[in-house]
C-alpha cells in the first residue's frame, strides 16, 4: 500500500476489537469471497454461501443497536466492511449493505415492540430489501402509486415496485407507498414492514438480467391485497417522506463505500498491470501519460476516502442536517468508481475488454452505482440549489 493511503488508515484510530474484526472480514474475502467472484458473476447465482458465511462472523450486528443484538462499533467500522467486501466482490456487497439501507428507518423510527420483533432476527443473518421505486416514478418517489389501506387493526397494500435489491430473498421488506385518503402526494407516503413469509399477495414478478452485480438479485415485485398488521406501520401515516430522506442521508454513506470499495479494486489492479506490462522494453507505468492517470486516480481517490471519513464524524457526533454531505461523497464515490474502472480498462489495452481481467467486471459493476441512490443528476441538483439566495 502507498504511504498515502497507509497514513490514512492509520488516522481511523482502529480500536484492538475493530482491528479484530477488519482482518477476519479481509481474510474472509481472500479466502473465499474474491475467488468466487468471478463465478457468480457469469453465472449469476445468488452468493448464499458468501452470505452464510458473512453471518458467521456477525457483521450485521455492526450496525444494529445493542439492545437489539448489535455490539455497538462505530459507523466508519460498518462503511469499511462494505469496502472490503465491495473490492471483492461488488454483488455481496451489496446484499450485505441493503440490511442495513432498509433497516435504517426502523432502527431509528420504529416502535419498540416493532424493533424487538425484527431486528434480533437481522442479528442472526435474516435479509432486509428496502422498496422505493415505482416504473413511472422513478426518482420521484412522489410520484409513487402503490396503496395503503387501513382496515381495522390491518393495511391492505397494493401496487408494485422495481429494482428491489434482493427483493426476492429477503425476509423482511421496508415498503415506501401512499396512505388511502390523504390528498396530498408527498403528505400520503408512509411505511411499513412486511414479513414475506408472513403475508399473501407478496409476488415476485421477475429477477432482472443486469450489467453489473449480477449475483445480486433485483426484483419486480406486486402487491394483491397483501394485509399486514398495522402494528407494522412505522410513524405514523403521512410521514413516510421524512423518513424515506432521514433514510437516504443515512444509506448514501454506505453506497458510497461500496462504490470506493469498486473503485479501490480498479486502481489495484491498474497499478499491479501497470508495473508488471512491459512495452518498447519498459514497463508501462514508466511512461508519463500512465503516470498522470495513476496520479489523478489516486489523488481523487484519497480525497473521497477523506470526505468520507469526515462525514463518519459528522454523523457519530451526532450532528444533523448532513444531507448534502451525504449527497457529495454518493456523487463523488460513485462518479470515481466509473472513471477508474474505465482508465484500468484502457490501461490494460484490448486485455482490459476481455473477462480473463478483473477490470472488465469492475467496469460493469461500478455503472449502477452512479443511478442507485438518487441518480448523480439528482444529487447536483441538490448540491447546486443550495446555494441559491432565497430573496
Amino acid at each position: 500500500m502507498n504511504p498515502i493511503f497507509e497514513r490514512l488508515e492509520r488516522r481511523r484510530g482502529w480500536t484492538a476489537e475493530e482491528t479484530l474484526l477488519l482482518d477476519q472480514v479481509r481474510r474472509l474475502c481472500a479466502e473465499h469471497i474474491a475467488p468466487r467472484a468471478a463465478h457468480h458473476d457469469r453465472s449469476g447465482e445468488f452468493p448464499w454461501d458468501n452470505i452464510r458465511r458473512i453471518n458467521e462472523l456477525g457483521l450485521n450486528r455492526i450496525f444494529l443497536p445493542e439492545a437489539h443484538g448489535g455490539v455497538g462499533l462505530r459507523f466508519r467500522t460498518y462503511l469499511e466492511v462494505v469496502k472490503i467486501l465491495a473490492e471483492a466482490c461488488a454483488s455481496t456487497a451489496i446484499i450485505y449493505a441493503t440490511n442495513y439501507h432498509a433497516l435504517g428507518p426502523l432502527m431509528d423510527f420504529g416502535s419498540e415492540e416493532l424493533k424487538a420483533r425484527v431486528l434480533p432476527r437481522i442479528a442472526e443473518g435474516a435479509l432486509g430489501a428496502l422498496a422505493i421505486t415505482e416504473a413511472v416514478g422513478g426518482s420521484d418517489a412522489t410520484a409513487m402509486t402503490t396503496r395503503f389501506r387501513p382496515e381495522g387493526d390491518e393495511i391492505v397494500v397494493d401496487g408494485g415496485k422495481v429494482f428491489i435489491t434482493s427483493g426476492d430473498v429477503a425476509d423482511f421488506l421496508l415498503l415506501f407507498g401512499k396512505w388511502e385518503g390523504i390528498a396530498d402526494p408527498k403528505g400520503a407516503i408512509s411505511l411499513l414492514v412486511i414479513e414475506r413469509q408472513a403475508v399473501q399477495g407478496y409476488k415476485v414478478l421477475r429477477l432482472e438480467e443486469k450489467l453489473g452485480h449480477r449475483a445480486s438479485s433485483t426484483a419486480a415485485l406486486a402487491f394483491e391485497g397483501c394485509r399486514v398488521p398495522r402494528a407494522n406501520l412505522i410513524g405514523a401515516p403521512g410521514e413516510g417522506l421524512k423518513l424515506l430522506f432521514a433514510a437516504l442521508n443515512r444509506s448514501r454513506p454506505s453506497v458510497a463505500a461500496h462504490a470506493l470499495g469498486i473503485a479501490r479494486a480498479a486502481f489495484r489492479d491498474m497499478v499491479s498491470y501497470a508495473n508488471d506490462r512491459r512495452s518498447s522494453g519498459r514497463r508501462i507505468v514508466d511512461f508519463q501519460a500512465n503516470q498522470f492517470t495513476i496520479a489523478d486516480a489516486a489523488t481523487d481517490l484519497a480525497m473521497a476516502e477523506a470526505w468520507l471519513d469526515y462525514l463518519c464524524g459528522v454523523m457519530e457526533d451526532g450532528e444533523e442536517g448532513y444531507g448534502l454531505e451525504s449527497s457529495m461523497a454518493k456523487m463523488r464515490a460513485s462518479d470515481l468508481a466509473m472513471r477508474i474502472a474505465t482508465d484500468a480498462i484502457q490501461m490494460h489495452g484490448g486485455y482490459g475488454y476481455i473477462q480473463d481481467y478483473r477490470v472488465e467486471r469492475l467496469f460493469r459493476d461500478a455503472k449502477i452505482t452512479q443511478i442507485w441512490e438518487g441518480t448523480n443528476q439528482v444529487h447536483r441538483q441538490l448540491i447546486g440549489r443550495s446555494f441559491a439566495r432565497r430573496d
